[in-house]
């Protein structure tokens, strides 16, 4: 293997595409796939290789990344003639990137055991969204055994700020529905609380400059904020993909109750029946305005 690994991307979505972009850059030897092929065509100018089917865009390479939209469509390019697993190099790594939920992770990990034993598989969600990704800002949540696959840390090193691991494989999709419904209850939080600042005359510049400087001034909530004040909700995380992270820790909180979880469910499927699905999830301010109207 040459210093540094080849890598293969399956899923170009906006963490996608800013992994494989990222990987280029660095001067990695990047393929690339998609089911919407043209998503990939500006990687492809920049060096990429692109593959027709995941298998071919596999084969022979040392990294597999996968960020796909939830277990069912992972499992899907894993399996079958055309699949991941079919293309996959003896001892090759796969690297499972997407949220998709305890459930699905297990899935994984027992099916790999089974059916490719000689696979390192690397359970490494991420903590950020698309602008940090495209400037690999992005921390990972990293579990797997570090010692068996360590071609992946240049590629970890290549697509973030730092990676955090978490033990054997499987730990850090249980970390990232943590971390997910954390920043989800603050998004709720902000809007919620905005609304009632605008109830009572003040702006949400007003609100900033009282938090700017003090323990509850997150850097993340403030972005968040200016696209309330501008109306423009350009995805960094679209709602429908935040709304189906708050059910994964719901589904995963086995006896234990999460009120404020089920209830931020309960009121962003309203906003996605709505239409807001496609914008940011800090859109949920805007479809609370509508209510009071």
């Amino acid at each position: 293997m040459s210093q540094q690994p080849s890598v293969a991307v399956l899923g170009l979505g906006a963490m996608g595409h800013a992994f494989a972009a990222n990987l280029i850059k660095k001067g990695f030897t990047t393929r690339v796939w998609n089911r919407t092929a043209s998503k990939g065509d500006d990687l492809v100018k920049a060096g990429a290789v692109a593959g027709k089917t995941p298998r071919e865009t596999v084969e022979g390479v040392d990294v597999v990344i996968a960020m796909l939209a939830d277990g069912k469509t992972t499992q899907s390019v894993l399996n079958g003639e055309d699949g991941i697993l079919a293309g996959l190099k003896q001892g090759g790594i796969v690297v499972q990137m997407g949220t998709i939920g305890v459930e699905a992770t297990d899935e994984l990990i027992a099916q790999l055991k089974k059916q490719r034993p000689d696979v390192v598989f690397f359970d490494a969600p991420v903590s950020g969204t698309k602008a940090p990704a495209e400037q690999a800002q992005i921390v990972v949540l990293a579990s797997g055994d570090r010692e068996k696959g360590a071609a992946v840390e240049p590629v970890f090193a290549a697509i973030s700020k730092g990676v955090k691991w978490l033990g054997e494989a499987g730990r850090a999709s249980k970390m990232k529905l943590v971390v997910n419904a954390w920043l989800i209850s603050m998004v709720e939080g902000i809007a919620e609380s905005s609304q009632l600042a605008q109830e009572l005359g003040f702006t949400t510049d007003e609100l900033w400059n009282v938090l700017d400087g003090g323990p509850l001034a997150v850097p993340y909530i403030k972005g968040k904020m200016e696209m309330f004040k501008t109306d423009d909700y350009t995805p960094q995380m679209q709602l429908t993909w935040a709304l189906k992270d708050i059910n994964l820790a719901l589904k995963a909180s086995g006896s234990r109750t999460l009120p404020l979880m089920q209830n931020i469910s309960n009121t962003w499927q309203k906003a996605v029946d709505a239409g807001y699905g496609d914008s940011d999830l800090s859109v949920v301010y805007r479809y609370l305005g509508s209510q009071n109207k």
